[in-house]
């Protein structure tokens, strides 16, 4: 069974730039205290590196 890892945002969006914000469109987020699971794979971790001062992660 794959690894799941959560992702909360902590941060905000405000004065940030559109690629991410589009980051977090993608990963369903978008507010602060918002979280969602993926499967753990290199796709998810590489837009997490894009946004990952906004971020935290958690692996399950």
């Amino acid at each position: 069974m794959a690894k799941k890892i959560i992702v909360k945002q902590v941060k905000s969006v405000i004065g940030r730039p559109e690629s991410q914000r589009k980051v977090l469109a993608a990963l369903h987020l978008g507010r602060i205290g918002k979280s969602n699971e993926f499967e753990d794979n290199a796709s998810i971790r590489g837009m997490i590196a894009k946004v990952a001062h906004l971020v935290t992660v958690t692996e399950e």
